[in-house]
């Protein structure tokens, strides 16, 4: 049996491999003060993990995983139709899945990191597999009026969700090289939009800041730190939103706290966690402080509930940031996937994941 999966493992890597020498090279942005010698960097230095680390890390997430690591039974999820969006009222969010939220602001719709396929992966037999459905799928979402996107792993940046969202977005929004990587793939040049850090644009009344986070990028062995990752500050009258994408825990939260907040909602990552990987995801105690630091009212908790991508059980980091809200007097709230909130009176939620194994 393990001969067999780490053939598989060969096998992935193998296409991964075929794909990087295959695919034309993201173009370098050499004038961003954070790239340099070809990559982009974080504001640290990021530990180098040797070959033999790195076949470790991989081993371990994919052949020695503990028990409850998924759900054995379904989470529960509120289907959405295109009537439901179009009635919902202005400044609605709705939780989709993993890191995709949809938003109502103006009239208008917003998708962040659109993942729809049932396996975040370069290849659809194989990878972590979505533990539900998207509340709606693509083709009953309403007109987008921009996708804004935080970095290009698999997770994150859906290749099949971003071709069948081209025809009906107006505007992608992108850190740098990732939109370049939109437009290889086919995507409208005129519809893309890319960012450095602290630059910003404003669509129709909303005001999107990229803004730091500290992670990595790419989607193959060879293209490591070719594109930014960033998160985002979304500002609509007086609504005040930010979404972390992915990060470690960095100084860089309490600047943009002190730049753009207090925020009305935070999205902060709060899943894949792993004291292998500090540098690029935070635990929960760092998501609480992170929080903090943003000068957040409602904490919403995301990177959880759809994907295996870590060693912890699939409810860990909803139950433990759940306790630490509590005891650090946070409103945290947590809605079922497809259940609409309202931005301007945010609800708690229930604890939905309890009532499952």
């Amino acid at each position: 049996m393990r001969t067999l999966l780490a053939t598989l493992i060969l096998g992935i890597t193998a296409i991964m491999t075929y794909c990087s020498l295959a695919s034309a090279a993201v173009p370098a942005h050499a004038q961003s003060p954070q790239f340099a010698d070809g990559k982009f960097r974080n504001a640290i230095k990021m530990r180098e993990y040797s070959f033999g680390e790195m076949v470790g890390l991989w081993w371990n997430a994919m052949i020695n995983k503990p028990a409850g690591t998924m759900p054995a039974q379904a989470i529960p999820v509120r289907a959405l139709s295109r009537a439901d969006l179009l009635a919902a009222p202005d400044k609605s969010l709705f939780r989709l899945g993993h890191s995709t939220i949809l938003f109502k602001l103006g009239g208008a719709f917003y998708l962040t990191d659109p993942v729809f396929s049932e396996r975040a992966s370069p290849v659809g037999w194989a990878g972590p597999k979505r533990f539900h459905a998207p509340p709606v799928s693509i083709e009953e979402l309403p007109p987008i009026q921009a996708v804004i996107l935080s970095h290009d792993h698999y997770d994150h940046l859906d290749h099949a969700a971003i071709m069948q969202l081209a025809a009906k977005t107006s505007h992608f929004l992108a850190p740098l090289g990732v939109g370049d990587r939109l437009v290889q793939w086919g995507v409208e040049a005129s519809k893309v939009r890319q960012f450095d850090w602290w630059e910003e644009a404003t669509i129709d009344g909303v005001r999107f800041i990229a803004t730091p986070s500290q992670h990595f990028s790419g989607r193959t062995l060879g293209d490591r730190d070719t594109t930014l990752w960033a998160s985002w500050v979304i500002l609509h009258d007086e609504l005040r939103l930010f979404f972390s994408g992915d990060s470690g825990y960095f100084k860089g939260f309490k600047e943009i706290g002190e730049r753009f907040g207090p925020f009305d909602v935070a999205m902060v990552e709060t899943g894949a966690y792993d004291k292998q990987w500090p540098e690029v995801h935070m635990q929960p105690e760092e998501t609480l402080q992170a929080f903090l630091d943003l000068k957040g009212k409602w904490l919403l908790p995301v990177h959880n509930g759809t994907f295996d991508l870590a060693l912890h059980r699939w409810q860990d980091p909803l139950e433990r940031i759940s306790a630490l809200a509590s005891t650090s007097d946070v409103k945290l709230t947590t809605p079922e996937m497809g259940e609409p909130l309202d931005l301007t009176a945010p609800h708690a939620g229930k604890p939905w994941w309890r009532e499952l194994e």
